[in-house]
C-alpha cells in the first residue's frame, strides 16, 4: 500500500494546494479518468469544509489529507482540528425547505461521488472511499 500525506493550513486559498495534490496522485498512481472529477470535487468539498466548518478559518489550525492507495481502493482521509460536529442529524439538502439553502449540500455531494464516507473522531476526521479497478485487467465499472 502507498500512502501520501499533506498538511495544510486552513486558508481557502489553499485548495490550490488539493487540486495539485489530487494532480499529482493521478499522474503518480494513474487512477481512471472517470473518477478523477469525483475525487477532485469530492476531496476538495470535504477539506473546503474542514477549513470553513472544522476550523473556523483559524490559520494556525492545519488540515491533515492522506491518501492511501491499495490494489482496488483509493481511500482520501480529511481531518481537521476543530471541536467534529453532528454528521448524523444534517438537514436533508434534497427537502423542500432546504432547497433554496446556499450551502448544506457538501456531504450529500460527497456521499453520491464516493463508494463510501466514513466519519470519525466526532466529524473531525472522514474518509472518502473510492473503488478502482486495477488497470491491468482493463475492465470498466
Amino acid at each position: 500500500m502507498n500512502q501520501v500525506k499533506i498538511q495544510i493550513p486552513s486558508l481557502i486559498e489553499n485548495i490550490r494546494v488539493v487540486e495539485s495534490f489530487i494532480d499529482n496522485s493521478k499522474d503518480e498512481f494513474d487512477f481512471e479518468d472517470d473518477i478523477y472529477g469525483n475525487i477532485m470535487v469530492a476531496v476538495t468539498e470535504s477539506v473546503n469544509n474542514a477549513i470553513r466548518h472544522g476550523n473556523k478559518f483559524d490559520k494556525d489550525k492545519n488540515v491533515y489529507l492522506t491518501l492511501q492507495v491499495e490494489e482496488n481502493q483509493l481511500t482520501f482521509e480529511i481531518e481537521d482540528e476543530g471541536p467534529g460536529f453532528d454528521y448524523e442529524n444534517l438537514p436533508d439538502p434534497t427537502s423542500p425547505e432546504n432547497l433554496e439553502n446556499p450551502g448544506g449540500r457538501g456531504i450529500f455531494l460527497m456521499r453520491n461521488l464516493c463508494d463510501s464516507v466514513n466519519f470519525e473522531e466526532n466529524g473531525k476526521r472522514v474518509q472518502l472511499v473510492f473503488n478502482i479497478i486495477p488497470s491491468q485487467n482493463g475492465a470498466s465499472h
